[in-house]
């Protein structure tokens, strides 16, 4: 098994929805299940079978956030200045020719682009890790390969 990122915030957002999931739509869906139960004959009854598959579905996301709960590692950017780019880092870079953009570093679970947050395990971020300020770096993307320097780092 892989490690598994998180921010401090990713982890409060994947705990809020266990809890969610656990505590409101599991009793909705147990609900759901008894009403379906006393229509009555279950080999034809559609509501129990739907109401069946959106439980394996719950169970199997239930059990999915648990075990990423369990095993994550938490990344927190504000652990002091570092003058490499490492998990949680907020990294300044510039390919020629186009403005600087701004990433954050962070486990796949959480990944963003349009937020800005980048995968460790994405091209870009796996080219970033260990990179100093100065440092050039390439990445193979699905566009081609992309040539950029790093600004600075946070």
């Amino acid at each position: 098994m892989t490690d598994t990122y998180l921010t401090p915030e990713g982890k409060t957002k994947l705990a809020a929805e266990l809890d969610e999931l656990i505590n409101v739509k599991r009793i909705a869906l147990a609900k759901r299940l008894r009403d379906a139960i006393q229509q009555g004959d279950l080999s034809e009854n559609a509501d129990y079978h739907s109401a069946k598959e959106d439980q394996a579905f719950l169970e199997g996301r239930i059990l999915e956030l648990q075990d990423t709960l369990k095993r994550a590692i938490i990344i927190d950017g504000n652990g002091g200045p570092s003058d490499t780019v490492q998990m949680g880092s907020r990294v300044t870079a510039q390919e020629a020719g186009e403005d600087p953009e701004t990433f954050i570093l962070v486990g796949a679970k959480e990944a963003s682009p349009r937020e800005g947050k980048i995968s460790n395990e994405s091209p870009i971020g796996k080219a970033l890790l260990g990179k100093r300020v100065g440092d050039s770096a390439s990445a193979e993307t699905p566009a081609g390969e992309i040539k950029f320097k790093i600004l600075k780092i946070e």
